[in-house]
């Protein structure tokens, strides 16, 4: 039987039925009320609802009891519409059972009479019918050990409503153990591809199970997983959405029964995000639920999709609109949703906006949407166009020029500002700063020099005026490179390996390296996916400067390589100082189009014919009618350019050989740029280079088309080869290419005394970091490295 939540107009059919019998005193008084149960329950506010109804009728008169039972039955309805507590459900198996609606307390009572409660730990607060709500810092249900024992079978589910800003990655529930920082044998689920995992060791011995599609957020969903004989089904509201075969693992097989780390709202990796929403009735079978009872334990109807799919609709701040709306088609519960607008002059039916002519007064829009036969109302305030004056304002307003004390090098003036300004610079000392923000830097001795920038925007017949005083500093004092710095990540292994870590050389000794900071992270992501790889430092031209950047990207607990190619970052993470110890605030800095579905590996190489940086990553690229990047496609080389890694020109391919590349790095000797690449191709017999690294050069550092100097390097040395890090010796004409032999021993050095053979001979005698991985080597001078290694003993 489904709960009466599931049925709200037919509870609110009875009650009206019932109400108008006692009215009446007819004999359907007894029929109607009798038969209510026989549809549904109702809930104790239903039922109180219908009884101060009926006192009322037998009291008043017909019409002023009609008129009270219709708004009682409106607020039994209403009242078993927000009555979504946990469906009675299949009882047979049931080995636990947390309805997590209590109210109070720390305890989660078991409802399958098996006597197996559970403890409520952190900032997870009983709501009742609401459900358990877990805060997303420590919050979630510890449940009892051994959960899964000589289970050869299993079924699980749950209901969950994910917060909007739910951190990855993350479990919902997770049945199994830890070993030190990692998942070591487990059956979890998470909402990230929505899948769920059973696995015999980590993340490596997954068999999944995937929807391939992220479950919606800030909406309750009920998931239910089933394995039995090798057959995983996957339901999402009593709906089957994956299903696979061929599955090896039995619950039982999980820590040979033994498992001590089950939880909801809390993953068996230490480094995962604990789960911020909301959970309630968690069942735990020991056999396959059938397809009928996954559809009793979710399923909800055609209407209380549409109630839901209306009441999750978000529009964002409606009262001073000046851009197209977007308005959703469908609904996270599936519902197809109809607009229509009461002033299509201003609002179109599907969001599209004209605002109202410069000086007219606003414009006041309903926009009403449809799902089912329900309507939910928009109030839309349309700002009118602004005035020449109002643009020019807002536009200088917004112009900034960053760090106006300290320029120590070409600077970003920007010729377009806010709302189209056309914007023309000024400087009063066109020899320190031109117009277009070239620099030239006082010598080293000399005293700083103080410009005065003036911007003028107009718009129309209107100008305005915005001034920025800058300070230009002296060039540093010219020294030798007396060592090397060493920025990496150890790999997803770990909970910190996802982050930026330093190694310092021993002097001028490129092979020996002493890990600096006790081997812990030096620089740690608080935005985007808050793991950081493949970090790379570069120094300015001017010498005093350094920019590190890095993948924005965390694979460590549950990572989806697919999912993260398709719908991963589009940013890298910047960090900047001028002395290597002191780094500025983090910046999470979009790089790539709407159509990548990644940015790997960004790296920086200066360019003097333009005097910016030209900045590369690899991204897969979709098309542009496959907004979701369910397609097929391969990773390319992209680069665009900055002189402040803040703003940034609009991406270019740089390499597309017509299949996958990533990692690419650059060195300059003489007048050829050299250039390394990965070649992503599987390895077969014949791409007999696939996995290792191609060189490459070229006079134009921009050029798209390089001269093929070899390839197959580090082949017969290293099993597998990827992220490049290459870099000369500070003492003689040696240079250094380190490649990152992933799934073995991180980087592994290797020499050449000639940059153009494409011979490189494998290092030895080195002593490397542990498992340093996809980074980038510096050279630095006596006093930087003396800092560095003082910082960070």
């Amino acid at each position: 039987m489904f709960s009466l939540r599931h049925r709200p107009r037919t509870t609110a059919t009875v009650l009206v039925a019932a109400l108008l019998a006692t009215m009446t005193g007819s004999t359907a008084t007894a029929t109607a009320a009798t038969a209510a149960p026989a549809a549904a329950t109702p809930t104790a506010a239903a039922t109180a609802a219908a009884a101060t109804a009926a006192a009322a009728a037998t009291a008043t008169s017909t019409a002023a009891a009609a008129a009270m039972a219709t708004t009682a039955a409106m607020a039994a309805a209403a009242a078993t519409a927000a009555d979504d507590g946990p469906t009675d459900g299949p009882t047979d198996g049931l080995a636990a059972h947390y309805p997590l609606t209590e109210t109070a307390g720390t305890v989660a009572r078991d409802a399958s009479g098996n006597g197996r409660d559970a403890a409520v730990l952190g900032d997870a607060t009983p709501a009742g019918a609401d459900g358990l709500q877990l805060g997303g810092a420590n919050g979630h249900v510890k449940l009892p050990d051994h959960l899964l024992r000589d289970l050869t079978e299993v079924s699980v589910s749950l209901e969950v409503r994910i917060a909007p800003d739910q951190a990855t990655p993350y479990f919902i529930w997770g049945l199994g153990n830890s070993s030190g920082t990692s998942g070591n044998g487990y059956l979890f689920t998470t909402g990230n591809a929505y899948r769920t995992s059973i696995a015999t060791g980590n993340w490596s011995t997954e068999q999944t199970t995937t929807a391939g599609r992220d479950l919606a957020r800030g909406v309750w969903k009920t998931l239910t997983y089933t394995l039995a004989d090798g057959t995983a089904v996957l339901y999402e509201d009593g709906v089957e959405v994956a299903r696979k075969t061929g599955v090896t693992t039995t619950p039982a097989m999980i820590g040979n029964g033994s498992t001590t780390a089950n939880h909801i709202g809390r993953s068996v990796y230490s480094g995962d995000r604990h789960l911020k929403g909301a959970v309630r009735d968690f069942r735990l079978y020991d056999r396959a639920l059938t397809a009928a009872e996954a559809h009793e334990l979710g399923f909800v109807p055609v209407e209380e999709k549409a109630r839901r799919d209306l009441a999750a609709l978000d529009l964002g701040d409606l009262s001073a609109v000046t851009a197209n709306l977007t308005l959703p088609t469908t609904g996270p519960y599936g519902s197809v949703i109809t607009w229509r607008s009461s002033d299509p002059r201003h609002v179109t039916d599907q969001g599209a906006v004209t605002r109202p002519a410069p000086g007219a007064r606003p414009a006041t829009v309903t926009l009403t949407a449809t799902a089912a036969d329900q309507t939910r109302g928009f109030t839309v305030t349309v700002k009118p166009e602004l005035t020449d004056r109002q643009k020019v304002a807002e536009a200088a307003a917004a112009l900034t020029v960053w760090n106006p004390e300290d320029i120590r090098g070409n600077i970003t003036l920007p010729t377009t500002g806010l709302h189209g300004a056309e914007v023309t610079w000024k400087t009063t000392k066109k020899k320190v700063i031109t117009e277009t923000g070239e620099v030239t830097r006082p010598a080293h001795g000399k005293r700083p020099e103080h410009v005065v920038l003036l911007a003028v925007v107009a718009s129309g017949k209107r100008k305005a005026v915005r001034v920025f005083p800058v300070t230009v500093t002296p060039l540093p004092q010219e020294q030798a490179y007396e060592g090397y710095l060493f920025g990496y990540f150890t790999g997803e292994g770990s909970a910190t390996g996802e982050q930026v870590h330093f190694a310092a050389s021993r002097g001028n000794d490129a092979l020996k390296w002493d890990e600096l900071n006790n081997g812990k992270p030096v620089l740690t992501s608080s935005l985007g996916d808050k793991g950081v790889r493949d970090p790379f430092i570069i120094r300015s031209p001017e010498g005093d400067k350094f920019y590190l950047i890095a993948t924005d990207l965390k694979i460590h607990g549950n990572g989806n390589w697919d999912l993260v190619q398709r719908n991963g970052s589009r940013h890298i993470e910047v960090w900047e100082s001028t002395d290597l110890v002191t780094w500025s605030q983090q910046r999470h800095v979009r790089v790539s189009p709407e159509t990548a579905g990644n940015t790997w590996a960004p790296e920086a190489y200066y360019d003097e014919s333009i005097g910016a940086y030209v900045v590369f990553w690899a991204s897969k690229l979709y098309t542009a009618d496959d907004p979701q990047h369910t397609g097929n496609t391969y990773n390319k080389m992209l680069y665009a350019t900055t002189r402040d890694f803040r703003t940034f020109t609009e991406p270019k391919v740089w390499v597309d050989p017509g299949y996958s590349v990533i990692d690419s790095t650059v060195i300059k000797h003489g007048a050829e740029y050299y250039r390394f690449t990965k070649d992503e191709r599987n390895n077969t017999s014949s791409t007999p280079c696939s996995k290792f690294i191609l060189a490459e050069k070229s006079t134009q550092l921009r050029d798209t088309s390089y001269d093929f100097v070899a390839d197959c390097i580090g082949k017969g040395s290293i099993n597998q080869g990827e992220g490049p890090t290459v870099f000369k010796s500070n003492t003689e004409d040696r240079w250094y290419l380190f490649i990152d032999e992933f799934g073995g021993r991180g980087y592994v050095p290797f020499e050449t005394t000639d940059l153009a053979s494409g011979q490189w001979q494998l290092a030895t005698g080195y002593e490397l970091p542990s498992r340093p991985r996809h980074g980038t080597v510096l050279p630095v001078t006596k006093a930087e490295l003396d800092r560095v290694r003082a910082a960070y003993p």
